[in-house]
């Protein structure tokens, strides 16, 4: 059975959430004054405000603390990945350089020209392969990246929160990266819902 709402309740309700929208507003206001002039020109009073609802209820705020943990343990995946690689590299060239001075050793000393020649040629093909594998390596981390971005984006817009959407777009990139500090630099001073006031 739904409880009938007195007549002064729904008011308070509404005046406690018009008193932390115009906190939150504020606050963000005051924030927006340290980005650059440029961003600060492209955040307008609407979105900031529309901002501000979007983060009332504090749901945003985890929202964004998630997708921060998510992006560290992708990108802390990816270094290690790449170290793997770079070890496995190291562990190439040294078996190789390690090859290399047994066959010479071992190697009569009319032939050793011959060898040379040889294994400066397995050198720079090894070299090749470790480049190349490096750049696909690189290229794939890229694209990984850029993935979690749009995901990030995608989850953000589907939030309601003003300014997000998918984008490759570097400016729009970059006022989107000055929002989530926004959020974050709010996250910091406590301005979850129900917590202290700014």
């Amino acid at each position: 059975m739904e409880r009938y709402a007195g007549p002064f309740e729904e008011p308070v309700d509404g005046a406690r959430q018009q008193e932390r929208h115009y906190q939150l507003l504020s606050a963000l206001q005051s924030l927006v004054k340290e980005l650059p002039s440029s961003f600060q020109q492209r955040l307008s009073y609407t979105t900031l405000s529309d901002l501000a609802l979007a983060l009332l209820d504090g749901t945003v705020f985890e929202i964004v603390q998630g997708l921060l943990e998510i992006q560290h343990l992708t990108e802390k995946s990816l270094y290690n990945q790449r170290l793997r690689l770079q070890n496995e590299h190291r562990v190439l060239r040294q078996a190789l350089r390690q090859k290399h001075q047994e066959a010479q050793q071992a190697c009569q000393p009319h032939n050793l020209l011959m060898l040379q020649a040889a294994q400066q040629r397995e050198q720079e093909a090894v070299e090749h392969r470790i480049r190349e594998e490096q750049r696909a390596m690189d290229q794939k981390i890229v694209l990984e990246l850029d993935r979690k971005v749009a995901d990030q984006q995608s989850t953000l817009e589907k939030a309601g929160v003003a300014g997000f959407y998918v984008t490759t777009n570097p400016q729009e990139l970059m006022l989107q990266m000055n929002l989530l500090e926004l959020i974050r630099k709010l996250q910091q001073r406590g301005c979850q819902a129900g917590k202290a006031a700014l």
